[in-house]
């Protein structure tokens, strides 16, 4: 029997996505409906940003008993696609009173998460532990321990912006301080808590089993990312310019190490040695280069934190869902060097052509909906378009980017794309008395 007819005989007959207004962050609950039972696989859980109004500790708590309540006290799979705390801070356990206490409770079955989490790789592995072997384990290894020496900087980035003073730094300052937040490592708390939430853990990349097939009768789950750095070793970077498949040019000043070598030993000193000798007023040439020095050690800073930014969102998990011939595609998120792993496969970027539902990329952010995806889309198109291209966009405005400068998240050229070529469901549409909107797929 062809497996697209099993699949509808087997596999469920609706899917309801709801996407939670977590604020600046992501937050997904897939609810597969089968004859006899339902099955619940949550997507992320975390923010950056509150929607106005409200607190940001105080909303995700509210997030979480909307979702217990939606998958009737029982998850059966959770997605963390990667360390960011605009995708994790919801699992927050804060010793049983975070969010991530309530979400524990759900039990879920599995945990699945990127292979840069696992614990072991952590130390010694290129891939997950059971692949990699030899002299792979050291390019693994260094490449592990980078990304978490630049969290460690995102740490010291974020203390060092509140040092900034005065209106002439305010943007760079900002951006700082929401870059050098969802990228350092206090997020530990989370992380330990999705090791300890399930009895089992799936550290997952390109090709492998998401290990959902037990859950999800019926439905095909195929993992496109990420690559593992013996599949593809262009995650190790960024690709600063590539205006075929980015929205915008986008770059670093210079290379990562290079500014970090300036930067990391700086610290901030507790005040002046002999401060009775200290004059009220500085000469105006010495305001000037206190001025200029401030604004190019405030610009390496975030040259960097955007390379990390981009590095840990390379580490992001794709996953396509193949229900019966129909595709639902949710990468986190991923960007270029990320997807052109699996924009390389024919067979792939076949499967892509189909896709019917698509959660938008890292917010609305241009460099994660390369070009090459988006104009593949076959369902794209206008309003009396059958069967049209569904989307589902996760973001807040004003909480990362500047217009003036073209990096606004979202960026306004691709909410247009989305709007006129789509149905967008965009979070920043729920009302602020409701948590969440709610799409029914019949598959």
């Amino acid at each position: 029997m062809p497996r697209a007819i099993k699949a509808r005989t087997n596999g469920p007959h609706e899917l309801t996505l709801r996407s939670y207004n977590v604020g600046f962050g992501d937050c997904f609950l897939l609810t597969f409906h089968y004859a006899a039972f339902d099955r619940h696989v949550l997507i992320d859980f975390g923010s950056m940003r509150a929607p106005p109004g409200k607190s940001l500790s105080g909303n995700l708590l509210e997030i979480a008993r909307c979702i217990e309540k939606d998958c009737a006290g029982k998850l059966h799979a959770v997605v963390a696609t990667h360390r960011h705390q605009d995708h994790i801070s919801g699992f927050t356990y804060k010793g049983g009173s975070g969010p991530g206490a309530i979400i524990r409770a759900l039990a879920p079955d599995i945990v699945i998460q990127p292979w840069t989490e696992d614990p072991q790789a952590q130390r010694d592995a290129l891939e997950p532990t059971k692949v990699a072997q030899g002299k792979a384990r050291k390019a693994v290894q260094q490449h592990l321990r980078t990304l978490n020496d630049m969290n460690r900087f995102a740490g010291y980035a974020e203390v060092a912006a509140s040092h900034l003073k005065g209106s002439h730094l305010a943007e760079l300052r900002n951006q700082l301080e929401f870059l050098g937040g969802d990228n350092k490592l206090p997020n530990r708390d989370a992380v330990e808590n999705l090791m300890e939430m399930s009895p089992e853990r799936r550290y997952v990349y390109a090709g492998a089993s998401a290990g959902l097939e037990h859950i999800l009768p019926g439905v095909v789950t195929h993992v496109l990312g990420p690559p593992t750095l013996k599949q593809d070793e262009s995650i190790r970077k960024q690709n600063p310019r590539n205006p075929d498949q980015y929205w915008h040019l986008v770059g670093a000043r210079s290379s990562f190490w290079a500014k970090r070598g300036r930067i990391a030993m700086f610290q901030e000193t507790s005040g002046a040695l002999f401060p009775e000798y200290v004059a009220k007023r500085k000469p105006w040439d010495m305001r000037w280069y206190r001025y200029q020095a401030q604004q190019e050690h405030a610009e390496n800073m975030l040259s960097i934190v955007r390379q990390l930014d981009n590095q840990m969102n390379n580490t992001s998990v794709i996953l396509l869902f193949e229900i019966g011939g129909k595709f639902v595609l949710f990468p986190g998120d991923a960007q270029y060097e990320n997807w052109q792993y699996a924009l390389s496969d024919p067979a792939v970027v076949d499967r892509l052509a189909r896709v019917g539902v698509y959660k938008v990329g890292h917010h609305g952010s241009l460099n994660a909906t390369p070009k090459d995806l988006w104009n593949g889309f076959a369902a794209r198109g206008g309003k009396t378009k059958k069967d049209r291209l569904i989307t589902l966009l996760s973001t807040l405005d004003h909480a990362h980017g500047h217009e003036e400068s073209n990096t606004e998240v979202p960026r306004r050229t691709l909410v247009k794309a989305l709007q006129t070529e789509s149905q967008l469901y965009d979070t920043r549409a729920i009302l602020n008395d409701q948590y969440r909107s709610v799409v029914r797929i019949p598959l």
